[in-house]
């Protein structure tokens, strides 16, 4: 036996380990089990004078990422009153805004419509009076707000030229597109109003 150290046989170490890990592991279970009402230690969460608890900061709708929690998909529960402006459950997007685009260029085809990111993107189209220009909207929708730069549109035209066999990119005057983005928010606004009417 060495001098200074206390000899212990190996079977009577290992049951000492176990039963030492055991009372440790029961003693954090039973630390973390119950629920507690332990003031909280944001001084600026003030409930009568004191600070809030966690059971009363949980009915008052705060918590860990605020009042209105996490929302993945669509508008949460306290954002009733907003569901109109901020376009309800499945659109991202401000829904009369998202509407009013879709009655805009209803008579073109669509290529792609993204209520969640907002974008609208139409396929040539070419105007009955005109054979041989054809034209191309995409629309980008900015906010969940009806807001006056709440939208932004691109407009693309091509003509056709028989001598280069295929159609030809042409420039479009920046008041068309001003003019398409305002005729989607004029049409925004007539939804709105119809809305609160009704």
């Amino acid at each position: 036996m060495t001098k200074g150290k206390i000899f212990m046989p190996i079977s009577i170490r290992r049951p000492l380990q176990a039963i030492a890990f055991a009372c440790i592991s029961a003693s954090l279970l039973a630390a973390c089990g119950g629920e507690q009402d332990y003031p909280t230690t944001n001084s600026t969460e003030k409930h009568l004078g004191r600070p809030m608890t966690d059971a009363e900061r949980a009915k008052s709708g705060g918590g860990l990422f605020g009042p209105g929690g996490i929302t993945l998909l669509g508008n949460s529960g306290r954002d009733q009153e907003k569901r109109g402006a901020s376009g309800g459950d499945g659109i991202g997007v401000n829904s009369f805004i998202w509407r009013g685009a879709l009655d805009t260029i209803a008579f073109m085809p669509l290529v792609s419509a993204d209520p969640f990111g907002g974008v609208i993107i139409t396929d040539w189209y070419q105007p009955p009076e005109a054979p041989g220009e054809r034209v191309k909207v995409h629309i980008l929708i900015l906010d969940r707000e009806l807001r006056a730069d709440g939208v932004r549109a691109s407009i693309f035209r091509q003509r056709y030229d028989q001598r280069a066999g295929g159609w030809i990119d042409q420039t479009i005057d920046p008041k068309t597109t001003v003019d398409l983005e305002n005729t989607i928010l004029t049409r925004a606004r007539q939804l709105r109003i119809a809305q609160l009417g009704s």
